[in-house]
This record gives C-alpha cells, structure tokens and sequence, in this order.
C-alpha cells in the first residue's frame, strides 16, 4: 500500500489541476494526478492520515463516469473521511450526491462538496459560445479567492456547505447522462491536419487510451469522452472536432494565469 498525499484529482484542460494544486497549497499537502493510474488500470491502493480531498470536473452534470468507475475500485486507506471538489462551467448538477453514494459505498464518511467555477472549456459543441478572455480572467481570479475558504473549512475538519440538489434535478440527470455519455460523446468526428508534428501528447493525455499513433498521426478509437485534452493541449492546435471547433480559440488555463 502506497502512501500518499490526500489530494487527488483528475484534470484534462488543466482547470482541475489547477484548484486541486491551489486547494493542496493552502492545506500544505503535495496532490496525485490520478491520470496515470486510470490510464493503467492501476487500483493499488492509497492510504493517508488525513482526509481524502477528491477533485473532479463535470462532464453531463456528474463526475466523469470512467473516473467514478475508477474511484469505486480505488481502495482508499486510512482516515476514513473525505471531501469533494468540482469544476464546471457553473452547474454540477447531482455531482454531490453520486459522490456522496460512493462514499457510502467505499465506507467513507463524505464531508460535503465544493463547487469552484472555472472558464468553459467544451470546444465541441453548439449550445453555447465560448467566454471571451476578460470572463475567463475573471473566472480565475474568482476561484482564486473562494479555494482558501474551502481549505479553511478541510484544515478545521469541519463539512463543507452544499448546495442543495433537488429531485427534479436528479430525475433528470440521471436517466439523461448514460445517454448522452453512450450515444453523444463519440469520437468520429475528431481529425488531426497536416499541422500534426506526431509529438504524441494526444495520445498521453487520452484517459481512456482511445488514441493512438499511426502512421505518424493520431487515430481516433470507439471510446472517448470528450474531456477535451488532446484539442486543447495540442501544440500546434492540429486537431479538430468536425466543422464545430473550426476557428475557436484553444482554452488553454496557462493564458489566464500570472506570467512569472
């Protein structure tokens, strides 16, 4: 059994990342990127004597359902209490009370959950228009000032105040994510243009190892679930997802934090 610090977290765009690090900063803790360990399929478990602090981003108003899978075979060892951090774009959705389910389930005491709003970072879709870069600053700089609370209320071991979730939000969620995450969030249409220079990165990021190397070029697989880190990390901004991301600008976080 290993022995690690007891922030971990999953990030593709980098959002994740981010307040996981600044929340670990605050609470004097080094945090895991569980990345590695999903990609494996490595379920050697972790052990700490502080709480566990999990942060996550949303994806279809849940945690990703690959990295819930993931945490549920995850044996978590020693303080048995645990608290929840989500990114999103500003909604959550029934997040909090599926976290606090699998809490119960791994036998871990769940002590509330914290939305952080970070900037949008969901190239591939229609819905909605990118936020320009003097929202996306301000959305940074806001969850800059809220991450020391959060860490206040984990340092006090203290809960952290949800917010409520109602039932018409879970009745709807629920039936609605399977559905979107099965028949949406497909990887047909992403391609990569003679601008790729075969770095790999795309297929180092991909959590769920649906991207390989071929002949010099990424190649898409039948799993994907749209966390968006090969479009957004890619150097040279090479990969596209259909006509949809033609001409959006990358969300990269590195653009909206202090040069040092």
């Amino acid at each position: 059994m290993q022995s690690w610090s007891m922030v971990l977290y999953f990030s593709a765009t980098g959002n994740t990342e981010f307040v996981a690090r600044q929340c670990a900063q605050e609470l004097q803790d080094e945090c895991l990127n569980l990345l590695p360990k999903i990609k494996a399929g490595d379920c050697s478990g972790i052990s700490s004597e502080k709480p566990f602090v999990i942060c996550a981003p949303i994806y279809v108003c849940e945690m990703p359902r690959f990295f819930a899978r993931f945490l549920k075979k995850l044996p978590l060892e020693g303080n048995r209490n645990v608290y929840f951090i989500f990114t999103s774009g500003g909604y959550s959705g029934c997040a909090g009370l599926l976290a606090q389910s699998l809490a119960r389930k791994k036998k871990l005491h769940c002590m509330g959950w914290a939305d952080v709003i970070m900037p949008r970072n969901y190239l591939a879709t229609t819905l909605y228009a990118m936020q320009d870069k003097e929202t996306e600053d301000a959305c940074v700089r806001q969850a800059v000032q809220v991450i020391p609370g959060i860490a206040s209320v984990i340092k006090s071991g203290g809960r952290l105040k949800s917010r409520h979730v109602y039932l018409f939000e879970t009745l709807s969620i629920l039936p609605l994510n399977p559905l979107w995450t099965r028949f949406m969030l497909t990887a047909k249409a992403f391609t990569a243009s003679d601008a790729c220079i075969a770095c790999g990165l795309c297929e180092r990021l991909c959590p769920l190892n649906n991207i390989t190397l071929q002949e010099k070029r990424p190649v898409w697989g039948g799993s994907c679930t749209h966390c968006m880190a090969c479009i957004a990390n890619c150097p040279k901004e090479a990969i596209e997802y259909g006509t949809i991301t033609q001409g959006k600008e990358r969300y990269q976080l590195k653009k909206h934090l202090p040069q040092a």
